[in-house]
């Protein structure tokens, strides 16, 4: 498997680490994780992407190390939206540049293409689906009523992580734990759940990763800078993306993202990974590379 580079990129207001696979010159696919997670996340499926011609650059989101924590303390998803932005115009600002978001990469890249100003192509979330539209594709109250609880199981650590200091310290148990229920066994994902471990190497780093949904419960607003952005996190996207879904995810119901494509922008795809979970870019690379392909092959590249 081909080594990636590893850059340094410095944007006005942070230094973020980031590793990039294929041609300097390649299309420009920015890659985004989510927790618990790093940018190695993507070593399987960079590799897919960077062979078809693209440059791919996969950053350590703020509070991830070798980034490390944020110098504002902000992690609200206008924040993430923010240096996504930063990375993309750093990196050239190249108009066709396709932002792909997995987690809370996948809340950037849904909130990025709600945002009027997006200056990328083309959008594509994976395992979270865009909030906006799951908002009005939840269907019947029964229906509602069925998911629910099973949501409520799967989602035990956000309310676990609004506890004082505790996280921080049980976080190098929780992941693991996490890792387990979210993905369906029999997949070899060892070498990226140590890394997402060594991603968060003190408390500090806990600390960030654990106040990104700290950031999301709790009544606070983001800095200054990110305000702009950030009333846009949960709206429906104004441009067509794509998103991919693990059938068997544990972390977020894929019973949510099945019907969301009658709210979205035409020209949107939705495609269910057949036996991959929470993390589809690693348990099941060549499928969800060649969903992305697809997808992008048919649009026929920029807007």
């Amino acid at each position: 498997m081909t080594d990636p580079d590893v850059l340094t990129l410095s944007v006005p207001h942070l230094d973020v680490a980031a590793l990039s696979w294929g041609p300097p010159d390649g299309r420009l696919a920015l890659c985004l994780h989510g927790f618990p997670d790093s940018a190695w996340g993507w070593r399987k499926l960079a590799p897919l992407l960077a062979d078809k011609g693209f440059r791919v650059v996969a950053p350590f989101a703020r509070g991830y190390a070798p980034t490390g924590p944020a110098a504002d303390g902000d992690y609200h998803i206008g924040a993430l939206m923010y240096d996504a932005l930063a990375v993309h115009t750093e990196l050239g600002a190249p108009d066709d540049a396709v932002l792909i978001g997995h987690d809370w990469g996948g809340f950037v890249s849904s909130a990025i293409a709600a945002y009027p100003g997006s200056p990328f192509a083309e959008h594509i979330t994976m395992a979270v689906a865009p909030i906006g539209a799951i908002n009005r594709t939840r269907g019947p109250v029964l229906r509602q009523l069925g998911l629910l609880p099973k949501q409520l199981r799967n989602s035990w650590y956000i309310m676990f992580f609004q506890l004082p200091e505790l996280p921080e310290r049980l976080l190098p148990r929780i992941i693991p734990r996490l890792w387990k229920d979210w993905g369906p066994g029999g997949y070899d994902t060892d070498t990226e759940l140590d890394e997402a471990l060594a991603a968060l190497p003190s408390a500090a780093h806990r600390k960030a990763a654990v106040g990104y949904y700290r950031a999301m419960v709790r009544p606070s607003r983001p800095g200054a800078r990110y305000a702009d952005l950030h009333k846009w996190c949960f709206d429906v996207p104004r441009v067509p993306i794509l998103h991919l879904q693990g059938e068997q995810d544990g972390a977020m119901e894929a019973a949510y993202a099945e019907p969301i494509a009658t709210a979205l922008p035409e020209g949107s795809r939705v495609v269910m990974v057949p036996g991959a979970g929470h993390f589809l870019q690693i348990e099941r690379p060549e499928v969800t590379a060649e969903a992305i392909l697809d997808y992008l092959g048919d649009r026929q590249g920029p807007r």
